[in-house]
């Protein structure tokens, strides 16, 4: 009995030393392992826009709900009758927004602090003609358009240009790769992973008034697309949009 508890004994001890080895051995590094380098590569693409999204507001009031909204369909009417006056396509005219609100003085909900029933309706205008830009506008205005929501400057070839940033972005990667590397006395292989961290467009004209905003870029890679940022005899200037990509790459390390 004793020498059978014994071979017990001795067959877990050399279990036991066997999982201790292995799990030794395991937390080495292995000599085969993959030397890697990763990085971020960033590019932007400046595009001058070739569309022009308008977002006009139309309110009107009366105590009289039906003069309210009678007086906001005329000025919407108007609206979109100058633009069918300036060949805007009916497709790229759209109401966004209707909405009726009643109002009262001082927040007391009774009849004698009554202001009457706010109508509001928004327009939605796609201009291709940026050289109509400022003409249709100052129109709209004329028309009885009393907010402009927004303006919004784009271009219809944003596809291209972000495939266009993107591949300027892993180019981006590989000279970096490259320049760490090489400070190391070492040369990068085959790319082992790339993932897009990010990307997308920002026109400033919509900002607030007064505001910026950008962030840093880890690798500056700027290409202008060529054209005018600027209207012939007009006091706008579209400027240029900017389209973004970001990616990061994990590089094998070869001596």
């Amino acid at each position: 009995m004793k020498t059978k508890l014994g071979a017990i004994a001795i067959a877990s001890t050399a279990l036991l030393a066997i999982l201790l080895l292995s799990a030794w051995t395991d937390s080495q590094p292995s000599s085969q392992e993959t030397r890697r380098v990763t990085v971020t590569g960033e590019a932007q693409v400046r595009v001058v826009p070739d569309e022009v999204i308008l977002s006009l507001g139309v309110e009107t009031w009366d105590k009289n709900l039906n003069v309210a909204k009678s007086r906001n369909d005329e000025i919407v009417k108007r609206v979109l009758a100058l633009a069918g006056r300036y060949g805007i396509e009916p497709e790229h005219v759209q109401t966004d927004y209707l909405g009726v609100e009643p109002r009262y003085r001082d927040g007391y909900y009774e009849e004698r602090d009554f202001v009457g029933y706010f109508v509001h309706k928004t327009i939605v205008i796609t201009l291709r003609d940026l050289s109509r830009f400022e003409e249709v506008l100052s129109a709209s205005l004329e028309a009885g358009v009393n907010y402009v929501h927004g303006i919004e400057f784009r271009t219809t070839e944003l596809r291209q240009h972000r495939d266009q940033a993107r591949a300027l972005a892993i180019k981006a990667a590989k000279e970096k790769a490259t320049a760490l590397a090489g400070e190391l006395g070492q040369q990068v292989g085959d790319p082992l992973t790339i993932q897009e961290e990010q990307g997308g467009w920002w026109s400033s004209y919509g900002a607030w008034w007064g505001s910026r905003w950008g962030g840093a870029m880890t690798q500056n890679v700027i290409q202008e697309v060529g054209g005018a940022s600027a209207l012939a005899d007009s006091s706008v200037a579209p400027g240029q949009i900017e389209v973004t990509a970001r990616v990061a790459v994990t590089f094998e390390l070869t001596k």
